[in-house]
């Protein structure tokens, strides 16, 4: 790293260093390093600060042993931020966890997430109803046309499940979601309103329909 192309004036000396998990990814914490602080870490590959409150370099750790050491580092685009990876020996926050964001719990964006962007995206194409398009047709056609599509690919959803290859049945199910997400778009309900029923019926304990 060419430390001599960071900017270290727009921050009065010092830029922001975010700390960041090499292995899981997770946010650390963030700290503050001047040019000196960052040559040392380069140097020790341990993350060096510059304690503003006690002005001068700390190096994290130093005192607790909860080290930080470095796996990688790279400068944002406008050469002012540093992302470090490392391998944490122990807790990073002074609290005893492992983050100093440890007030609630992030979970990442799991695959099921597309659904969202799927419903986002046939939401547009009701705004916009662009020509040559397979949804705007059944919008066009309205709620029947619409809940006889969700029938039909009901019925071949079930006709397939009784095959023992899965290769059709996976078809009918995707066909039978995407018409099911038209169908709750032109009725003007949403998947979260869907995931809260869910939800709600969980909560009660109703193993009638959630087992």
């Amino acid at each position: 790293m060419n430390i001599d192309k960071l900017d270290f004036e727009k921050g009065d000396g010092l830029i922001p260093a975010i700390i960041q998990d090499a292995e899981t990814f997770q946010v650390l914490m963030l700290g503050y390093m001047n040019k000196e602080a960052l040559e040392t870490t380069l140097e020790e590959e341990r993350v060096t600060f510059y304690s503003r409150s006690k002005g001068r370099l700390w190096t994290k750790g130093e005192t607790s042993g909860n080290h930080l050491d470095v796996i990688d580092i790279q400068k944002d685009c406008d050469d002012d931020t540093l992302l470090i990876l490392a391998n944490p020996h122990g807790p990073t926050c002074h609290t005893g966890k492992k983050s100093c964001f440890h007030q609630k719990t992030f979970k990442p964006k799991q695959k099921l997430a597309f659904l969202n962007d799927l419903e986002e995206l046939i939401i547009s194409r009701q705004k916009e109803m662009p020509d040559d398009s397979y949804t705007t047709y059944l919008f066009e056609k309205g709620v029947d046309k619409i809940a006889q599509k969700v029938g039909e690919e009901a019925v071949e959803t079930v006709i397939e499940a009784k095959n023992e290859s899965t290769k059709n049945f996976v078809g009918e199910v995707a066909d039978l979601i995407f018409h099911l997400m038209v169908l709750l778009v032109e009725k003007g309900v949403s998947l979260k309103k869907i995931i809260e029923k869910l939800k709600k019926r969980h909560k009660k304990g109703n193993h009638k329909h959630l087992g």
